[in-house]
């Protein structure tokens, strides 16, 4: 199973394995990773807005979908690398992959 880190507000790292299929946003509420997640994954908010750490992981990922763009919008701390956790789906190939939570949300 692909691990996925979070940087948590405070700095500290929450290492999980998750499970190809889930959306990341599942993984993170599974996991006690603090995002609100309001919508429930049904891309009617941007409460789940998570910071790609690295541009070349942001880079491998799918580019956002207009929607989801105009999600990020509403977003709290908006950087280049911001996505909804919610439209992105875990696989293998995000092994290693790091979030940063937004300070505000």
């Amino acid at each position: 199973m692909p691990k996925i880190t979070f940087i948590n507000r405070d700095g500290s790292e929450t290492e999980i394995e998750a499970q190809n299929g889930l959306s990341v946003m599942e993984v993170a509420t599974a996991n006690d990773v603090d995002i609100e997640a309001a919508c429930e994954g049904s891309l009617a908010c941007a409460t789940c807005h998570l910071i790609v750490e690295d541009q070349d992981w942001y880079d491998k990922l799918d580019s956002p979908s207009e929607d989801e763009e105009d999600m990020l919008d509403l977003a709290f701390g908006l950087t280049k690398t911001s996505r909804l956790s919610c439209q992105i789906r875990v696989t293998d190939a995000l092994d290693g992959i790091k979030f940063r939570v937004p300070e505000d949300s």
